[in-house]
């Protein structure tokens, strides 16, 4: 499968660029990991029905996909219905984030406010491309020793986080490939999203 680095030097205009990177994220779809996706919904379904809360947390790209997934997760415009999912991304409240780096230092940004809020049968889904950001590895070790469950949405090739994953579908790419990994899970979260709004309708 081509790189993007390929793709950028193999197409001289935009044109020809754009229909490249098309079929570089179609090929991607193609070969993602459909079962560790299951087991991430099924997960995510209990969570629903036994009103748990899914924390959902990234950095920079990845932190605007966990504030997009925890608004059409759990309050989309198009829920009217009880049992909704209780998605929160732990990545919004600015204040909190600032003072916690500012004062404990950015690896604890996420996890100051698990040990806040988190609660047994709560879920931690951690967005990376690279896998190896500490405020997110700290924040999967935690959970993990609350006897608690870690999802992943990871690219490249999972980094350190893979490990610490119940499931996760990690979006292979070469490294440095951030753009097509963050398009791949926006995608998945409007997949999850169709998804749980159909069956919850």
């Amino acid at each position: 499968m081509s790189t993007l680095k390929d793709i950028i030097h193999q197409n001289k205009n935009f044109k020809e660029f754009a229909l490249g990177y098309g079929r570089h994220i179609s090929q991607l779809l193609e070969k993602l990991d459909t079962d560790s996706l299951e087991k991430i919904v099924d997960g995510f379904n209990e969570a629903r029905l036994k009103s748990k809360t899914i924390f959902v947390i990234g950095n920079g790209g990845s932190a605007a996909s966990a504030s997009h997934m925890a608004n059409d997760l759990a309050l989309g415009p198009r829920h009217h219905h009880e049992g909704t999912l209780r998605v929160v991304a732990l990545t919004d409240n600015v204040p909190v984030l600032t003072a916690t780096g500012n004062d404990l230092g950015y690896e604890q940004i996420f996890l100051r406010q698990l040990k806040v809020y988190y609660r047994p049968g709560d879920q931690l889904l951690v967005i990376s491309a690279s896998g190896n950001s500490s405020n997110l590895i700290n924040s999967a070790q935690w959970v993990k020793a609350q006897g608690g469950t870690v999802w992943g949405f990871l690219g490249f090739d999972g980094g350190q986080l893979k490990a610490l994953c119940d499931a996760a579908v990690v979006v292979k790419t070469a490294p440095g490939e951030y753009g097509p990994v963050e398009d791949v899970h926006m995608v998945l979260d409007h997949l999850l999203t169709a998804w749980f709004y159909a069956r919850m309708a």
